[in-house]
């Protein structure tokens, strides 16, 4: 089956998380329609391995060490990528993650037998790292590359919410009320620039294996968890995805011609996990 088709010849595209395990393979494909891309990590090593891989085979990209959480980072970045490889033309927000900080150990909080690792007992500097990771490090970079969208008279912004948007998970409170903070503000800035005619979407994984959740659904010894057979009960296909079965989704949303009139989506794509009841 022919792969949907996606031009970005000539169109410099910004990454941030671009060293993870989703937003690397979102840029590998995208390099493959032609894009220059930066890739921001605050692992610069892990950003600037997804680079080695995409100028390998013949593709355009840089890696740029950078802190979502520090403004002053990210304009140092736009500064470089505006120089080596023009101004911003699609914003990609990817950074983010949990963080054990911020996770109760147990799904419930029961009375006697939960104390010292229940909701009560969060670190607070933990959940507002969580919280400022996922929601303030889209809105920085947003704040900082889109100015120059707004000043060329277009441009494109994907950011990467997740289910727990729709539908809060056990364990992760901030991580959940993050992404659910993430999805509001694609909403709100779809609306904030569409005058400026700067779409504004983001995709929402069900559940993908990463590097960040890997413990959560797989023991030391490879045995799914407990956890991983309610998600994959609550699946409708009855698997994980597959870090490729987003790119569809991704390159519609970056596709101008295709999706000229979509902006302010929140698009699942989970297995059905969203629309499943239990029932």
């Amino acid at each position: 089956m022919a792969k949907f088709l996606l031009d970005l010849k000539d169109k410099t595209v910004v990454i941030t998380g671009a060293g993870g395990v989703i937003c690397g393979a979102i840029a590998e494909e995208l390099a493959s329609s032609g894009a220059k891309l930066a890739l921001l990590d605050i692992n610069g090593e892990a950003a600037e391995a997804v680079a080695k891989s995409i100028e390998a085979k013949g593709g355009i990209a840089k890696a740029y060490a950078t802190n979502v959480l520090d403004k002053s980072s990210l304009e140092a970045a736009r500064q470089k990528i505006c120089a080596e490889l023009g101004s911003a033309d699609v914003i990609i927000n990817g950074a983010g993650g949990n963080n054990p900080r911020a996770t109760t150990a147990a799904e419930y909080c029961v009375p006697g037998e939960t104390e010292g690792k229940d909701f009560f007992s969060l670190n607070e500097e933990g959940v507002r790292f969580v919280f400022d990771l996922n929601f303030l490090g889209t809105f920085l970079t947003t704040q900082v590359f889109a100015k120059d969208m707004v000043k060329k008279g277009g441009g494109i912004v994907l950011n990467i919410s997740s289910m727990n948007a729709f539908t809060p998970l056990t364990k992760i409170p901030a991580y959940s009320g993050a992404k659910a903070a993430v999805s509001n503000f694609t909403q709100w800035l779809s609306v904030h620039l569409a005058p400026a005619h700067i779409r504004v979407n983001a995709i929402a994984p069900g559940f993908f294996v990463t590097k960040q959740n890997k413990d959560l659904l797989y023991t030391a010894d490879g045995t799914p968890t407990p956890r991983t057979g309610k998600i994959l009960a609550a699946t409708p296909m009855g698997r994980f995805g597959k870090v490729e079965e987003l790119m569809g989704a991704v390159k519609l949303l970056l596709n101008d011609d295709e999706a000229a009139f979509i902006t302010g989506v929140v698009l699942p794509i989970d297995g059905g996990f969203s629309a499943y009841s239990g029932v």
